[in-house]
């Protein structure tokens, strides 16, 4: 049998995302092996992990009762489709899933990955607004500096620039609420701020401007991706009456906010909004088979599938949908987080975590600490004439001293496993203090 190589002897075939090529090739960090809170590098070395991997692995690495989950299903079956055909794993894992969405959410269509996911809650948007006779909403709103993954949908409506501009108009009519972060207002802030709900009723400017041609809405409960952008007190509430004010669809992109990374089961029932169309992914399976799922309310579904003529009610999906082994994985995921409360866990431990991250302020460079959940954001003063270079070399730091961080742009995010201790609390917060004050200059 062919073992993984610790260290591989070719480098050049694998074209990485979201990566500096050039630069990690000549410079490469290589992970071997991940158990618990930590990986190890091919040297040995260990590494906390101070991430969840990419926001996913929130049962911590390794777990051995997905692991086996997924072994006794590729024993039984390794692949089965779900065009006119299903497999028991994956109405298990629909159900499994239901049970923990806001309420009426209840029914679940499968994809791969939070892009996948994203532009399926926009397409599922568009098909309700025909099949109610609104043929007219074809518009979709999304947010400046939301991300919503890296498909044609997703990207459209998300409003990180670096993200779009190699790639054209990309999809038409499409428009832009406001972001949320204004450290002028907010800076340092522990949970929601007091101050920004009115950036809601941005909404009802585009309403007035683009009349009843606006399908949807998409946002993050908490924007992760573009930095940790916590939403101000009052402001998803706001966005919820405006949409049903004016028969827009509300969808929540729970990617990283999903399965407990916010101290509940889903940022919807925390931040005390439902939305009608939640998208999801990471969490789902702790990452350990690829898998997203979009959770509807049952009136969308209703209205779709009654309203069609016999046969395909919509005419979307992916080979992969509902695959076995990752629903196999989904369902022992979400036993996890059930049987461990681990979104309970994640509440235990916010306040500690709360602390630690707020400590770092008075540090040289640190402008502003913001945190939600297991979730905080630490924003750095760039460097003149060198955006993002403070934060690379901080990351850099503290992963040769065995605690991986995220950068985006020149802002740390922090987002642990929720079964981390004080302990990896300390030595993650302690680690990025010292790597910190070493680029004061």
């Amino acid at each position: 049998m062919n073992e993984i190589p610790v260290r591989p002897n070719n480098l050049e075939a694998f074209w990485m995302p979201f990566t500096a090529n050039r630069a990690y090739k000549s410079s490469p960090r290589l992970l071997a092996r991940a158990e618990g809170m930590a990986y190890y590098t091919n040297d040995g070395r260990e590494v906390i992990d101070g991430t969840a991997g990419l926001w996913c692995v929130n049962a911590g690495h390794g777990r051995r009762e997905i692991t086996e989950a997924i072994q006794r299903q590729a024993a039984v079956m390794d692949f089965a489709p779900t065009f006119q055909l299903g497999h028991p794993a994956a109405f298990q894992a629909a159900a499994k899933i239901a049970e923990h969405t806001p309420a009426g959410l209840d029914r679940v269509f499968f994809t791969n990955s939070g892009s996948e996911s994203a532009d399926t809650a926009l397409k599922i948007a568009l098909a309700y607004q025909r099949a109610r006779g609104e043929s007219q909403r074809v518009r979709l709103i999304g947010r400046e500096r939301g991300y919503h993954g890296v498909g044609f949908g997703g990207l459209s409506v998300g409003g990180i620039g670096a993200n779009r501009k190699q790639f054209g108009a990309l999809l038409p009519y499409v428009d832009h609420l406001p972001h949320t972060h204004a450290p002028e207002h907010t800076a340092f802030t522990r949970g929601q701020p007091a101050w920004g709900a009115h950036l809601a009723d941005a909404l009802a400017g585009l309403v007035a401007l683009h009349g009843d041609t606006i399908a949807a809405v998409m946002v993050e409960p908490l924007a992760g991706s573009t930095g940790v952008l916590v939403p101000p007190q009052g402001y998803l509430e706001r966005l919820r009456a405006l949409c049903d004010q004016h028969g827009i669809l509300l969808i929540f992109d729970e990617v990283i906010t999903g399965f407990g990374r916010l101290g509940t089961f889903f940022g919807a029932e925390r931040v005390g909004v439902a939305p009608d169309i939640i998208t999801m992914a990471k969490g789902l399976t702790n990452a350990a088979v690829p898998m997203g799922a979009v959770a509807v309310h049952d009136r969308i579904y209703r209205t779709i599938v009654d309203q069609a003529p016999a046969g395909i009610e919509l005419f979307h999906g992916y080979t992969y949908s509902g695959h076995p082994l990752a629903a196999a994985a989904a369902v022992a995921a979400v036993d996890l987080h059930v049987g461990e409360d681990l979104p309970g866990r994640a509440r235990a431990m916010e306040g500690y975590f709360e602390d630690a991250a707020h400590s770092l302020k008075g540090l040289p460079n640190v402008i502003d600490i913001r945190n939600m959940g297991l979730v905080a954001g630490i924003e750095l003063q760039p460097r003149a004439g060198k955006p993002t270079d403070r934060a690379v070399r901080v990351f850099h730091r503290c992963f040769d001293a065995g605690v991986l961080i995220r950068t985006t742009g020149d802002i740390i995010a922090l987002s642990p496993p929720l079964v981390a201790e004080r302990s990896h609390l300390d030595r993650i917060f302690g680690t990025l203090a010292e790597a910190i004050r070493a680029e004061a200059a």
